[in-house]
């Protein structure tokens, strides 16, 4: 009996996650640079949305202000907000610049605080960058 329980949870889970992949959405922008290195902008699966890094260059708080306008941006396009931002990741190449500054991002979530990795990198994709936020969002 235990047997043929394990076979058909197992098989359900993987009809799920066939059902899951089936439904991924590629949501591209207009920008060129994401067809030359391969990736978009985000990927809907389901009721989750995952969104690759958006990423700024110059002094941390214009770094700041800038990616997560931009995190804002996509999650709008897809009628979200940073209320639906479950989970994110933050690449700084000076990680005490990003703390000091922590009072910018938070303003940016007002009361609905995501789970968070903050991590210090050595460099992002392009040397002149300094700051890069992936995030996860969920659909209500």
């Amino acid at each position: 009996m235990k047997l043929r329980f394990a076979i058909v949870a197992a098989l359900l889970l993987a009809s799920s996650a066939l059902a899951s992949a089936q439904d991924k959405k590629s949501c591209y922008s207009t920008n060129a640079f994401e067809k030359e290195v391969g990736y978009c902008a985000a990927v809907r699966i389901g009721n989750t949305l995952y969104i690759s890094g958006a990423a700024a260059g110059g002094e941390m708080p214009g770094a700041i202000n800038s990616v997560y306008g931009e995190l804002k941006k996509i999650l709008a396009a897809h009628g979200l907000s940073m209320a639906n931002v479950v989970k994110e990741n933050v690449y700084a190449t000076d990680l005490d610049a990003f703390i000091k500054h922590k009072a910018l991002r938070k303003a940016m979530y007002g009361d609905s605080f995501p789970a968070a990795t903050w991590v210090q990198v050595a460099r992002l994709y392009s040397p002149a960058l300094v700051l890069e936020v992936e995030a996860v969002a969920v659909f209500p």
